[in-house]
């Protein structure tokens, strides 16, 4: 039986991460938790924001890891993230920005049956 992730992505969302990563190669994914953009999620360069023990791995979006803190985490806890893509400017420091592109959140609540069966996400280091 497979595990329910917790983190998918739209076929949007793949194309840009596709351009992404064929100029930044490997790249990773941190929710924000409320700086610069809100709650979006950012995108980098695998290796440019440093993970720390409170933050959680929550899965992998077309191959990139996608994290959050421990302490956004709590609140997200029952929700599926989506992540898609909008036009438009954030104001963050996410790779998409300068392609007039910003990455967004959709979220629903999971579903009993999803919370049986969900990835055990987890932590990072420093």
């Amino acid at each position: 039986m497979t595990s329910i992730s917790r983190v998918s992505v739209t076929d949007a969302a793949v194309r840009v991460i596709e351009q992404l990563q064929a100029e930044y190669g490997d790249l990773m994914f941190h929710q924000s938790g409320g700086c610069c953009d809100g709650s979006a999620p950012m995108c980098f360069q695998l290796g440019d924001f440093r993970v720390g023990t409170s933050d959680v791995l929550l899965g992998h979006i077309h191959g990139c890891p996608f994290w959050m803190s421990e302490d956004q985490y709590e609140y997200w806890k029952h929700t599926h993230l989506t992540v898609d893509v909008t036009p438009g400017r954030g104001a963050s420091f996410s790779l998409e920005i300068p392609m007039g592109l910003r990455f967004l959140i959709r979220s629903r609540l999971l579903t009993d049956a999803e919370l049986t069966d969900l990835e055990t996400p987890v932590n990072g280091a420093t």
